[in-house]
């Protein structure tokens, strides 16, 4: 029985120095990312739910503008966004992401279909969707259930606005709950759109046309 019993703690030790070494290459690569480099979220967080809207055609463009759907962003944004997610989880909630970072060629291809600004940011200036710093997102609960905000996602419409007054208790707590936690992770609301957030630090960020690779 001494065989396998030496075996067996050679294995596990070398599995602990295995875990110990994939852990510190992680701290790593995280510690050495800069704020301003583009990930894609779900490298950093498996906490968040997706209905990215433009890798489809269900959205008000009515056409696919995405190869493929990833949120990719400015890394200081991904880290302020991780935080939000965290405190709405100890409510039970969680973020559901609608778009993300859009390269400046999405932009110009969304301007192309519909050049109303009133709906779509003109290219000439970008957006700070073009930056990475901006997320449109809702709020779901552990089952996927949403929240009631009032409108769907990209209703452009009066009712779309934060503080729109003739909505229930609920949805108004909602939207409410939505921009306080946002807030406090140094994101700012757009007053005519409950769903679209931006990262203060992001904003003098400089417009990109970086492309993600699908697979």
């Amino acid at each position: 029985m001494a065989f396998p019993i030496k075996s067996l703690l050679v294995f596990l030790f070398l599995l602990n120095q295995l875990n110990c070494f994939s852990q510190i290459n992680q701290n790593d690569l995280t510690q050495n990312v800069n704020d301003t480099t583009f990930v894609n979220l779900k490298e950093y967080s498996q906490d968040f739910v997706y209905d990215m809207k433009y890798a489809t055609a269900d959205n008000f463009l009515k056409s696919k503008v995405y190869d493929c759907a990833e949120c990719y962003l400015r890394y200081k944004t991904v880290k302020a966004l991780i935080l939000a997610n965290e405190r709405f989880m100890k409510k039970g909630l969680k973020i559901k992401i609608f778009d993300c970072y859009r390269p400046l060629d999405i932009q110009k291809k969304m301007w192309a279909i519909v050049p109303n600004p009133e709906y779509v940011a003109n290219p000439s200036k970008g957006s700070i969707h073009n930056r990475g710093g901006a997320v449109d997102i809702t709020l779901v609960d552990f089952d996927g259930k949403e929240l009631d905000m009032g409108t769907s996602f990209d209703f452009f419409g009066k009712e779309a606005s934060h503080d729109f007054p003739d909505f229930s208790k609920e949805i108004k707590n909602n939207r409410n709950l939505l921009r306080k936690i946002m807030a406090k992770e140094h994101f700012n609301s757009f007053d005519s759109e409950w769903w679209h957030y931006n990262l203060k630090a992001g904003l003098k960020d400089t417009v990109s046309n970086f492309k993600w690779e699908c697979k």
